[in-house]
């Protein structure tokens, strides 16, 4: 067996595993140097986001599982760092709230559509919000002063909002597009 066949789902998996992780450094008071692994293990969790995909593709070896799995994986990932960032004051619960309430309704359009066999995989516009969730994401995990970036939260803030508005739009484009299955199942 080629073991580029199953290393995708393997890196989804480490995602999944990572959230623990990254939810326990998160938790604990906010050192540079604890807010410094925080983000790494963050960024590694992203970075294999994109890693498992490239494989996928490169290799031609995408699967159903993997189809279905990595973008929850990817979901938990960005849910448990924005609820996480909460209590942190980076912020504010409203704007995590829209996010979320975007990835539980999706999760559960995919949902419905696998249970008419129709996998639906992640879309440009959805891969695109992704990135701009991983970065903002990111720099508000990211210590502050550790480099001399100006304005940190601010630009974390904008990408996050960014981001917001690609999650309406990829979120309504999702159910658009999905409009036949809903016709199907009711």
């Amino acid at each position: 067996m080629n073991p580029l066949r199953t290393l995708p789902n393997l890196l989804t998996g480490l995602r999944f595993a990572l959230v623990p992780l990254l939810v326990v450094l998160l938790s604990l008071e906010q050192s540079t140097t604890v807010a410094f692994w925080a983000w790494f293990v963050f960024a590694f969790a992203a970075f294999t986001d994109w890693l498992d995909g490239y494989i996928a593709r490169k290799f031609e070896n995408e699967t159903v599982l993997g189809k279905l799995m990595d973008p929850l994986a990817d979901k938990i990932l960005v849910i448990a760092a924005l609820l996480m960032l909460i209590p942190l004051g980076r912020i504010p619960a409203w704007l995590c709230l829209v996010i979320i309430s975007r990835e539980v309704i999706i999760t559960g359009l995919r949902g419905l559509a696998a249970s008419t066999g129709t996998v639906v995989a992640a879309d440009n516009l959805g891969k695109l919000k992704a990135n701009f969730q991983y970065y903002g994401i990111g720099l508000l995990i990211f210590p502050v002063g550790l480099l001399p970036i100006p304005y940190q939260h601010v630009i974390a803030m904008v990408l996050i909002v960014v981001s917001v508005v690609l999650s309406i739009w990829s979120g309504a484009k999702y159910i658009y597009d999905l409009r036949d299955v809903f016709a199907e199942t009711s």
